[in-house]
């Protein structure tokens, strides 16, 4: 996907500060952090919404949650807690088209902070 930003930062064409990777996973600070940790975990792979998940998607997200254990630790988290949100299409917030999910931590998130 030449336009998605995602892609781009997977693929190395537009920086980003890496905070973990593999051969399926990138992990990168939010430039609009809405916590003191705020890292955006994404497969390499384009998958536009949660809903276009197929079966090696399903792999993607397994692998995910595998860093966002990683990103956890790495980010001094773990141990206080954080937040996991995935928002998928218009209605539940999604705002790059690429599967992702947001890791925040590092203060009492509020109940209404997605």
């Amino acid at each position: 996907m030449e336009e998605c930003v995602f892609c781009k930062i997977a693929a190395g064409t537009i920086p980003c500060r890496k905070v973990y990777e593999d051969d399926r996973i990138l992990a990168f600070e939010d430039i609009q952090p809405m916590a003191p940790v705020h890292i955006i975990i994404i497969p390499r792979r384009h998958i536009a919404t949660l809903m276009d998940a197929d079966a090696e998607g399903m792999a993607d997200l397994q692998a995910m949650m595998g860093a966002t254990r990683e990103v956890a630790r790495l980010k001094k988290v773990d141990q206080k807690g954080f937040r996991v949100v995935i928002n998928c299409k218009e209605e539940g917030g999604q705002v790059v088209f690429h599967l992702h999910m947001h890791l925040l931590g590092g203060r009492k998130l509020r109940d209404d902070l997605a």
